[in-house]
């Protein structure tokens, strides 16, 4: 009897570790934050708050890449380690663990971004 016990608790385990295998090779690499750095009057801040922010928390690129937004007079948040600077309003960093993974200069329309966007969440992580 403890031999079939014992069996039971190992293919449990061993089904598991496979479960938890499986979940981390699904998880989608990359992204963990979207920064828009914003201007207030910006025009195409206010074109993008018009065509993306009403659908973007509900999008798996919003669930993949939360927003957060930055006034750009504030400056760059202690958290952030950006690979250039910010000049222009808005631009998008895509961060994972406060690093700068990619970036998105200014707002055109909503197909270029998401296009872009998806671009960047979906890129493969590159080697350092």
């Amino acid at each position: 009897m403890a031999s079939l016990f014992s069996r039971a608790r190992g293919a449990v385990a061993f089904g598991a570790c496979a479960a938890l295998c499986v979940l981390l090779l699904a998880s989608p690499s990359g992204a963990s934050e979207l920064v828009m750095f914003e201007r207030s009057g910006c025009a195409w801040c206010q074109r993008f708050d018009a065509e993306i922010s009403p659908v973007y928390d509900r999008t798996d690129e919003g669930r993949q890449a939360p927003l957060r937004r930055v006034n750009m007079r504030a400056g760059v948040p202690g958290d952030l380690a950006l690979a250039a600077p910010v000049r222009f309003a808005p631009t998008f960093v895509l961060v994972e663990d406060g690093r700068e993974v990619g970036r998105i200069t200014g707002y055109m329309s909503d197909d270029v971004f998401w296009g872009m966007l998806g671009s960047l969440i979906h890129k493969p992580a590159q080697s350092q």
